[in-house]
């Protein structure tokens, strides 16, 4: 089942938190987009097909919908809850130019996850035409960029994948599964090593297909899944950094201080401050 509530408006644009508590591994039946939107998930996981293509859909990646377009989604996860950025024609022409994303799966970094939390802190200020349009533009700014056929992850064009290639064995594929087990907190998601052998792949194969996919090493997108949920809890007003790192299994609260500044150019007290002070 989903339900939307509507979390704000302006010129061209509404802002919708969507829930999802399906609870299915199947595919549902096919969709078809009326509009253009970008999709943020902020809790859970999904799976999406567009263009017969199925990918993981979670706080690391968002996704971007066009009119006309045929999706299918799958929740064996249970649900989630996201943001729909639904855009008119004018301000999508406006914003991304007349071409179709090339990318329409993009990585969510730490600084668009930032971007993100942002944005919904203003969707609740109650000003739409400023407030909240200037938060969306940073926002739609760096997805669009990279969705763009010049952009990707990586900053050039999506390869092209080899047609000999198994399923089981693409890239895309072996992120895909990657992402979920760290997502969950599998066991062999603490190491390389174990991570490869539960893909059933070697270690090199593994670290090259994030490379490849995402344009950040496997050591980077983990980094980058702790850094959301440190601001998780700090957004929720966590006191105590010491104990924040330990809880996310950092070395200490140096190391933390460390990468969070390294994803975000800012100190985890300095994103307290910046988080309870957005609105």
């Amino acid at each position: 089942m989903r339900s939307a509530v509507r979390l704000g408006a302006g010129p061209g644009f509404a802002v919708d938190e969507v829930t999802c508590v399906d609870d299915h591994r199947g595919w549902s039946a096919t969709e078809v987009s009326s509009g253009y939107r970008v999709v943020l998930v902020r809790r859970g996981r999904f799976r999406r097909m567009a263009d017969g293509r199925p990918t993981v859909v979670d706080p690391t990646a968002a996704y971007l919908g066009v009119p006309g377009e045929e999706e299918h989604f799958a929740h064996p996860s249970g649900g989630d809850v996201c943001t729909s950025l639904g855009l008119s024609g004018t301000l999508w022409r406006t914003l991304a130019g007349e071409s179709r994303p090339t990318r329409p799966t993009v990585y969510v970094d730490a600084r668009l996850d930032l971007a993100h939390r942002r944005f919904l802190a203003a969707a609740r200020s109650g000003d739409p035409a400023f407030a909240l349009t200037e938060s969306l533009l940073p926002l739609i700014g760096l997805t669009l960029t990279r969705a763009s056929p010049a952009g990707g992850a990586s900053g050039g064009p999506a390869p092209a994948r080899p047609r000999h290639r198994s399923r089981a064995s693409a890239p895309h594929a072996i992120v895909d599964v990657a992402r979920e087990a760290i997502a969950a907190d599998h066991p062999a998601a603490d190491g390389l090593l174990p991570l490869a052998e539960l893909l059933g792949v070697s270690p090199y194969q593994l670290s090259r297909a994030f490379t490849r996919e995402l344009g950040v090493s496997l050591t980077h997108y983990r980094n980058r899944v702790r850094v959301g949920r440190a601001l998780d809890r700090l957004e929720s007003g966590e006191p105590s950094l010491a104990t924040l790192a330990a809880d996310l299994g950092f070395a200490d609260q140096a190391h933390l201080t460390r990468t969070v500044r390294h994803h975000l150019g800012h100190t985890p007290t300095a994103l307290r401050r910046l988080l309870a002070t957005a609105t």
